[in-house]
């Protein structure tokens, strides 16, 4: 069939199979165009490895390093008559990338809070892989069924303590708005926390630790945004900052267990991108349309993969001599000022270059300028739209959407626990 772009909201309800499969194949270029990783990763389970940064942490480990590659997700394939999920369509393009390169990939499909998932990435694990020497932890989700109580618990979008009116743009209609969005309850908050926090991200580690498949050294990330004051009324300060404030607590737990086998447990802060999750963020289209514009700007703005190539230096020592933290301290910026790869909190803060002060200072003097008549003069609402579009394979340079399109795209050794 021919598919074209049906855009509801925040959400674009088709997908392009051909589209999803160049971009993907891009990522993997923009990889393989940069010195490899020589101390990374050969081992990597990816959960959540379908879209944005754990799409993007699957091909940096596996083009940048080598790594063999398993996969979890929870994603629809297509049908004759009916496109499937983005995230079906990346990982079907991976996993035939991986394969062309002589690289070890296989996927697991189902919900990876449960334990019947955890319980078979182990078994493909000892059967595969022997063991694993990293584990990315990528998960985002509206609901979770816990593993132990059976109790479906759902996360909320909300302020904590007092109602905000919040700036916001209609990327449908073009238009500024101003949504008020009342508190989050204590049970609210509660289950953001359940669903969004670090409870399972410290059973996955469990597990694996308990079943003897984390290699000595392995490490792990949880991804994590902190943002500044225009995003932060709504995020670190509301229900999802409680659920990634989370993450912070659970870490130091996890490093803990995981010294004992010489290993490191850290939260990632990544810079704010387009994602189908950030799109549903009162705020952050007209953030990121203002951002994306500070940035390119300045030569500084980045995507999901240049993102996890940069954390990958980070964690694992970089690609130059010295340390990581040492040479990118001295390439951040013209003038000369560095910054702190590692915060106070612990957390490795790929994010540096959204941070600058500057670029901070400056989408907060244009923020207050922006009117309907000037959206695209003063922000890069047409890159943010771009984005948007990508997500779902459409827009992608060298793609012909007037053609038919097979959209029934098979996933070579899934396992499928759906």
């Amino acid at each position: 069939m021919v598919i074209k772009p049906r855009v509801r909201g925040f959400i674009c309800v088709t997908t392009h199979p051909v589209g999803c499969d160049a971009a993907v194949k891009q990522q993997i270029d923009y990889i393989q165009a940069q010195p490899k990783v020589p101390n990374g990763p050969k081992r990597v389970l990816v959960l959540g490895a379908s879209t944005g940064y754990g799409l993007a942490a699957r091909i940096t480990a596996a083009f940048g390093s080598g790594a063999a590659t398993l996969g979890v997700f929870f994603e629809r394939p297509g049908t004759e008559t009916k496109p499937g999920t983005a995230g079906w369509y990346n990982s079907a393009a991976f996993q035939k990338y991986a394969e062309q390169a002589g690289l070890y990939a296989r996927s697991v499909n189902g919900d990876a809070f449960s334990d019947e998932v955890k319980a078979k990435v182990i078994e493909l694990i000892r059967q595969d892989l022997g063991q694993v020497d990293q584990v990315v932890y990528s998960l985002a989700a509206p609901r979770r069924k816990h593993p132990k109580t059976g109790e479906v618990i759902s996360s909320t979008l909300k302020p904590i303590g007092a109602p905000i009116t919040l700036r916001g743009l209609d990327t449908d209609k073009e238009v500024i708005t101003e949504t008020t969005i009342e508190p989050a309850t204590p049970e609210e908050i509660a289950g953001t926390v359940a669903v969004m926090g670090g409870e399972d991200w410290q059973m996955w580690i469990d597990a694996l630790l308990e079943a003897g498949v984390l290699a000595d050294g392995a490490t792990t990330t949880a991804f994590t945004y902190v943002g500044e004051e225009i995003t932060q009324a709504i995020y670190w300060n509301g229900s999802i900052g409680a659920a990634k404030k989370d993450l912070d607590a659970k870490v130091v737990d996890i490093r803990g267990k995981l010294e004992t086998i010489k290993g490191d447990a850290r939260v990632s802060v990544l810079k704010a991108v387009v994602t189908q999750a950030s799109s549903a963020i009162p705020t952050m289209p007209l953030y990121l349309s203002l951002l994306f514009k500070v940035m390119k700007e300045r030569g500084t703005h980045e995507g999901c993969i240049e993102q996890l190539d940069t954390l990958y230096d980070i964690i694992y020592g970089g690609k130059e001599s010295g340390t990581a933290v040492e040479r990118l301290r001295h390439q951040l910026l013209a003038d000369g000022r560095t910054v702190e790869l590692v915060d106070e909190a612990g957390r490795l803060r790929a994010d540096y270059k959204e941070m600058v002060p500057d670029v901070q200072a400056e989408v907060m003097a244009l923020w207050p300028q922006v009117t309907n008549e000037n959206l695209y003069e003063i922000t890069d609402l047409a890159g943010y739209k771009a984005d948007f579009l990508r997500l779902f394979g459409f827009g992608v340079d060298g793609v012909d959407y007037e053609a038919d399109v097979a959209t029934d795209v098979a996933i070579p050794n899934l396992v499928d626990l759906t």
